[in-house]
Formats: C-alpha cells, sequence, structure tokens
C-alpha cells in the first residue's frame, strides 16, 4: 500500500506518522511545497521576536526523523491530481501514483486587490521566507502598517510590538478580530491595543501602496555633494487609507485572512466548496481520497454542519483521524470546536462554540471596560452553547467544558444570567469535567 500525502504542515506530518504506527509496512511519502523541513507556521511570530531559531519552527527535531520512520519527504508541488488513474503530477514534471491519497494542502493567505500590493517591502507573513524579510525590515522605530486585525493579524501585531517599531493597524472590520469577538470585546482590544503604543484604524482599508516620486532635481544634486538627506526610495513606502490619510512605512504586511489552498484540484471529480468535502470519516467524493486540516470542510461539533476551522488543533487530530481510516481502522471524527484562544500584548481573550449566539437564544454579559475585563455568555434553552471573555482566562476550562459537553443548566441558566462569575459553582454543581 503506498499512502502518499500532500502538504507537510501539522495535519500531513502527524498523519503520515499515524500511518507508520497503524501500518509498519506500508510505503509512505510526504510532499511539501517549500524548501524546508516540515515547520509550524504558528511558530513563526516566536522567530520574530528572536525566541527560537529557525530550527525552533521544525515540526520535528530529531535528525533524520521522517527517514527513521520511513517516510519519504519530497519538496515539489503538485499541480493535478488524476483520481481515475491515482496519480499526482509534480510542478517539476515528475508523476507520482497512489493508492490511499490524504490532501492537507492548507491554507494560503487571500491577497486582497490593492494597487501596489506586489511591490518590494510588501509581505504576508506565512513562510519562513516572510519572516527573513520582516527580520530585516522590522527594526526598532521603523515604521510598519499591518494590514488586518484578524486572528492572524493579531498574533503578528504582538511580535512587531515587542521587536519595537513604529506599528499602524489598518482593519476595515468595525473592530478587532471580528470574526472571533463581539463589538464590545473586539474595540476593548482595540483600546487595549492603542494604549500600548500602537495605531489602530478600524472601519477602513488600504486604497493603494506606492514608492514616492523620486525627489527634485536640487533634492538629488545636494544628496550627490552630500549636502542633502538620502531617502532610501527602495525602503519607503507610502499607504493611502480610505478615510483620506497617508502613513509612511518601511514595510507593509498583509494579513487579510486565509483560504483553503485547493485550486489545483480543479478537474479531478474532488467536491469542494470552502474547502474540500469530507464525511465524518475525512474521506471525499472520491473513496481513497481523504483530506484533512485547512483545506479540509469537514463536521462542525456545534451545528453538525461542514466548515472549514484553520486553526492547529483540528488540523492535528484531522490528520489522525483520516490516517486511521486511510489505513484501515475506522474512526468518526466528532466535529471541530470553534475556539480561539489569543494573547495580545498581555490581554487574553477567548470565544468558544457559538459565541455570536443562535437564532431564538438568550444571553447575558458584563463588562469592565476600565479593567479591560469582559464575558458574555450565549445560550439555547438551558445549554449554554458559546462564550466570549476578555481579561479572564481562569474559567477558560470551565467554559469549553460546559459548553463541549453540551450540559443541561437547568436552574442554573437563571443563576448564570444574574451572575456570571458563577461558573465555577455551576460546572462544580453539574459534575461535569473537562474534556482532554
Amino acid at each position: 500500500m503506498h499512502y502518499v500525502i500532500i502538504g507537510a504542515g501539522p495535519a500531513g506530518v502527524i498523519a503520515a506518522e499515524t500511518l507508520r504506527k497503524t501500518d509498519p509496512h506500508g510505503e509512505i511519502t510526504l510532499i511539501g511545497d517549500e524548501p524546508e523541513p516540515p515547520y509550524s507556521r504558528m511558530a513563526i511570530p516566536y522567530l520574530l521576536i528572536e525566541k527560537i531559531g529557525e530550527q525552533g519552527t521544525h515540526l520535528r527535531h530529531g535528525a533524520g526523523h521522517f527517514e527513521k520512520l520511513g517516510i519519504h519527504v519530497m519538496q515539489d508541488r503538485v499541480t493535478a491530481v488524476d483520481s481515475v488513474n491515482r496519480r499526482l503530477t509534480l510542478n517539476r514534471g515528475e508523476a507520482v501514483s497512489y493508492d490511499r491519497l490524504l490532501i492537507a494542502t492548507g491554507s494560503r493567505p487571500t491577497i486582497p486587490p490593492i494597487q501596489g500590493i506586489d511591490l518590494p517591502g510588501v509581505y504576508t507573513c506565512w513562510t519562513l521566507e516572510d519572516a527573513r524579510h520582516i527580520i530585516r525590515r522590522a527594526q526598532p522605530h521603523s515604521k510598519v502598517v499591518l494590514l488586518g486585525a484578524g486572528f492572524i493579524g493579531s498574533i503578528v501585531l504582538e511580535a512587531l510590538a515587542e521587536r519595537q517599531v513604529d506599528l499602524t493597524v489598518v482593519e476595515m472590520g468595525d473592530r478587532m478580530v471580528p470574526r472571533m469577538m463581539n463589538h464590545t470585546a473586539g474595540n476593548l482590544i482595540k483600546k487595549w491595543c492603542q494604549a500600548k503604543g500602537v495605531t489602530v484604524h478600524t472601519s477602513t482599508r488600504i486604497t493603494a501602496i506606492r514608492q514616492p516620486a523620486d525627489p527634485p532635481v536640487v533634492q538629488r544634486l545636494l544628496q550627490a555633494i552630500g549636502l542633502g538627506a538620502k531617502r532610501d526610495t527602495n525602503h519607503h513606502l507610502e499607504v493611502f487609507l480610505e478615510n483620506g490619510q497617508t502613513l509612511d512605512a518601511g514595510l507593509v504586511i498583509s494579513a487579510a485572512g486565509v483560504k483553503s489552498n485547493s485550486d489545483f484540484l480543479k478537474g479531478s471529480g474532488i467536491e469542494t466548496d470552502q474547502g474540500i468535502l469530507v464525511n465524518h470519516y475525512m474521506q471525499t467524493n472520491v473513496a481513497e481520497i481523504f483530506a484533512a486540516g485547512d483545506v479540509a470542510q469537514g463536521r462542525d461539533f456545534s451545528t453538525d454542519s461542514h466548515q472549514v476551522h484553520a486553526i492547529q488543533p483540528t488540523a492535528s487530530e484531522h490528520g489522525r483521524v483520516a490516517a486511521l481510516n486511510m489505513a484501515g481502522v475506522p474512526l468518526e471524527f466528532q466535529g471541530s470546536f470553534n475556539m480561539n484562544v489569543l494573547d495580545t500584548l498581555g490581554l487574553i481573550a477567548s470565544s468558544f462554540g457559538l459565541w455570536m449566539g443562535v437564532g431564538g437564544g438568550d444571553s447575558v454579559e458584563v463588562c469592565d471596560p476600565e479593567r479591560f475585563r469582559y464575558l458574555n455568555l450565549e445560550f439555547q434553552d438551558d445549554i449554554m452553547v458559546g462564550a466570549t471573555s476578555l481579561g479572564l482566562t481562569q474559567h477558560v476550562g470551565v467554559l469549553r467544558g460546559l459548553i463541549q459537553g453540551k450540559v443541561h443548566l437547568g436552574e442554573w441558566k437563571e443563576k448564570l444570567k444574574r451572575d456570571p462569575s458563577r461558573l465555577m459553582e455551576a460546572y462544580l454543581a453539574k459534575n461535569y469535567s473537562v474534556p482532554h
């Protein structure tokens, strides 16, 4: 049996290792499209703040780890999948046949249609190569503009602030992390960042990025004889905002979101929507092809609908479950749980489940804006279905446990609506344990 995995991120690596444990004699090929050992994108912010070196981003650190497991790692890009003949076409022209295929190609940055988005000095923060460019340019007191204040953008924000740059954030939504935080919590995070010296523009967008015109003739002559201030136009950009402001920058980082990396599947017969559609066994509509990670659109725990949850815990579990099913060990995926925890310059924010609420449901919230404390609980009947918290860490496990356990709160629902701080009492009263 030849197992081929496209994608060398967490889902692909865990799948390869699970396959080896489950099928000691199978042939395993892991294909990654970057000239790097398999690494974690989530480690890049730690590289930016120099807490780790590049090797610290690698998913596995033992010398010859994959070779010892008999996993063949290839560095090339798959350009086409022939699902009829079970064959892959690679960018360099090579063809690879498979018996079972796992597509774990993850996601890629969304590039907004902005004039100048492809200029030198404009990067995403997605690959190790991006990180190398950012490290060179993001020096203390350099002017940096960050496009996007979603989950990824806010993680990048933290790293840039620690590099002591002069940072401006531009978010087109009306608050920070709009897909994770409601209006109250998102704007408290904005206020927190501003208090820490970060300029934040919300409800506006970047309309153009340009390199300034060459300096006037007189200025160039003065520079030539050493009497004028020399400006390196290769490291200078002008960023134009929809609200009429113009920002100077030596570096622009685009963190405008991600999309599933599935375009190469056109003509393959594999069904896609926002990602690759999979059943509860991580199997596509083609029996011998599976998908996992950010590229997979699978079961959502809270709604039982098909969703893409681009978070590493989901990718890891996808990879494990898919591998077992590929090797003939049936296991249903129980559904990805929408869980986000974010540390923004020391302020911890978290959201769980259906944090935005459900139709016909009810909720309770408490807010202490001066102390940057906020808690919102969402209910459907007597079950807590979602929650948002800010500046509160002691109840994170309790919130997850109550929501993921779909615990019927009974009389405790009204007690929590009167005083949401009694979460731990409710948790203990229902005798529910936190899932691991």
